[in-house]
């Protein structure tokens, strides 16, 4: 009779588990969809009107300070501390940074993958075509041929173009993965207090995250669609973790697995960095004027992760 009542005692935490779950995806959708709704354009992100855009800089001035944050307070330390254990466990003594090399070989894989992809491109004589299954087409193309007759500006706008691309796969890649390792931690710990805890710090967090990244999206000339869809992988990325943690909750972590754990997300922090090294902070500040606006609203969103953090502590 006692192993007959076990499945009833634990439905309640379970179905608890799985309303946070949906809670936090929902949540995560209605932060990052909420600025598409409010600028609504063409129908293709990057096409706005004047007010628009300079609106549009101020967010992603804050939203710089919330992944600038987010990259030096939270992953980057989180995975240096996992990286510490792992090792620990392993009984390992490390007389060579390895955790420091792999955020380093992270943070220069994209340099080489994007270098890669402008190579491939400068080599095809095939700009165009390529440029049109996912950006903005027509003004776009008006814009180069009018740098075509200056000479070597429409080079420069493709290849600006073509890194921009390929740093924003890479940001949505690197913020999901995380996201994923987040999610497991909130699995891994179940239904207690400081899975409750957890769960209620990314509720503010991943909203917080979605709202920046869908501002940083808006900002490209990707087509709404796959604007769209790159919030909603984001947004399933951490449900996603937590219920992977929540099968392996019964199963022992070995130090082998933890080790994999730690390396991706290592690479996934450096990636982070890269990008908002070399393509969030310098867009972000890059035009003329506001400036001291700007740098009032980068502060104000890395404040806002830190006192997210302050809460989760």
């Amino acid at each position: 009779m006692a192993s007959a009542q076990v499945p009833h005692l634990d439905l309640p935490g379970f179905d608890f588990e799985l309303g946070s779950i949906f809670l936090l995806f929902s949540s995560t959708v209605l932060c990052g969809f909420a600025p598409l709704w409010l600028l609504k354009g063409t129908g293709r992100c990057g096409l706005y009107s004047e007010s628009r855009h300079g609106m549009l800089d101020l967010l992603g001035c804050c939203a710089a300070g919330v992944f600038l944050a987010s990259c030096s307070l939270n992953m980057v330390p989180s995975y240096l501390k996992g990286m510490s254990e792992t090792f620990r466990g392993l009984g390992v003594t490390l007389r060579f940074p390895v955790p420091e090399f792999i955020l380093a070989i992270g943070f220069l894989l994209v340099l080489v993958i994007e270098q890669v992809v402008l190579a491939l491109r400068e080599h095809s004589g095939n700009h165009m075509a390529e440029k049109e299954a996912l950006l903005v087409g027509s003004i776009d193309q008006a814009h180069l041929r009018s740098e075509v007759s200056r000479g070597r500006g429409s080079s420069v706008h493709v290849e600006g173009s073509s890194l921009s691309t390929v740093r924003v796969c890479v940001l949505v890649f690197s913020l999901s993965l995380c996201s994923v390792f987040e999610g497991l931690a909130v699995g891994l710990q179940g239904d207690d207090g400081q899975g409750l805890e957890l769960c209620l710090s990314l509720l503010l967090s991943k909203g917080l995250t979605a709202l920046s990244l869908a501002v940083k999206l808006m900002q490209t000339q990707l087509r709404r669609a796959v604007v769209t869809a790159c919030l909603l992988l984001f947004s399933a990325m951490c449900p996603l973790g937590a219920v992977l943690g929540m099968g392996f909750r019964q199963t022992h972590t070995t130090p082998q697995y933890q080790l994999a754990r730690s390396t991706l997300q290592g690479l996934a922090a450096g990636s982070f960095a890269y990008v908002i090294l070399m393509e969030v902070l310098p867009h972000a500040l890059s035009s003329s004027g506001q400036r001291i606006l700007k740098v009032t609203l980068l502060l104000t969103g890395f404040t806002a992760v830190t006192g997210l953090l302050f809460i989760k502590l």
